[in-house]
């Protein structure tokens, strides 16, 4: 990993960690910078447009505006909401009740599906049919999951470790959530571009890093306040002062959610880039059908790497 690499991943740290506090932008000043954006990319910018002008319009256009298709997302499926939206729910989930492991994992996996279509890669529709069967898969593989894990680890474990179970069924639904939300991308392939961003085929098997990434990144995402703050209000709720007030246990678990994901959301997009790519070599070798349209569209130049977008 050099240095450019390393410093391309800061870069996109907080260029995400800017992103995440334009969510309450209002819908005018989101339609406006599109406009702009789109002037300055023909050359057709006002007179007078500032440069900072331009990058403040290319980042509520980039927070708002899916890349594939330029249409506005959903706010409530906005990479930009995944804070506000994420610590509500996740330190709700971390509340042990019997009502909270059902409810909370629906209310999660609903909003996980929301943010999964709203993010995947455009050029590859889904039927709703096929979103039906994935909302409903991992609803229900999240409330298994996490039901089960209480019915064994009730009888067998502590009440600190159960204090995992919520994060257990996270992680087992994003594996399910994702590549069903996205299977057309799995089934038919997304498009691959050369440098220039010229559609030169598609492939199944990048659809298949994308998204295996995009799991990665989502675990990763919601790990370190699933893992880490159960061990802290483990130790905190045995101070004296702690016992007083039970009632802020819950808020405070909420507000601690939230100062994870501020770091967490921009350090799990930043994991992998959003334009990523693979080599033709690999495509040739696992893909040959698909190398070899590639190969009739590019010539005799066959570039060594294509380019696609993973979706977040």
């Amino acid at each position: 990993m050099g240095p450019e690499h390393i410093r391309g991943k800061i870069q996109t740290f907080f260029c995400g960690l800017r992103i995440l506090g334009l969510v309450l932008s209002s819908e005018d000043e989101l339609d406006n910078a599109k406009v702009l954006v789109e002037k300055y990319r023909k050359g057709q910018e006002p007179q007078g447009t500032t440069l900072e002008q331009i990058i403040y319009a290319k980042k509520l256009y980039e927070s708002a505006f899916h890349p594939d298709s330029g249409e506005k997302q959903n706010v409530f499926g906005r990479m930009s909401f995944q804070v506000p939206g994420g610590m509500a729910i996740t330190g709700a989930m971390l509340q042990w009740t019997p009502f909270a492991v059902v409810f909370w994992q629906w209310v999660n996996q609903s909003f996980n599906a929301l943010v999964n279509y709203t993010n995947r890669n455009a050029k590859s529709p889904t039927s709703t049919t096929q979103l039906v069967v994935a909302y409903v898969s991992a609803t229900s593989s999240a409330m298994i999951t996490a039901l089960g894990c209480k019915y064994y680890w009730t009888k067998r474990a502590s009440p600190f470790v159960q204090r995992y179970v919520p994060f257990a069924a996270v992680a087992a639904a994003n594996c399910v959530n994702i590549p069903l939300m996205r299977q057309n991308e799995l089934l038919h392939g997304i498009d691959c571009t050369d440098e220039t961003g010229r559609i030169v085929g598609q492939s199944k098997l990048a659809a298949a890093k994308g998204i295996s990434q995009v799991i990665i990144s989502r675990i990763t995402m919601c790990a370190p306040g699933m893992l880490i703050l159960p061990v802290v209000m483990e130790r905190a709720e045995k101070w004296r002062f702690m016992q007083k007030i039970t009632f802020l246990h819950g808020p405070i678990q909420v507000m601690a959610v939230g100062c994870f994901l501020s770091f967490m959301v921009p350090t799990a997009c930043a994991l992998f880039p959003q334009r990523c790519s693979i080599r033709t070599s690999t495509l040739a070798w696992l893909e040959p059908e698909e190398y070899e349209k590639i190969k009739q569209n590019c010539g005799d130049k066959v570039p060594e790497r294509v380019f696609f977008n993973k979706g977040l």
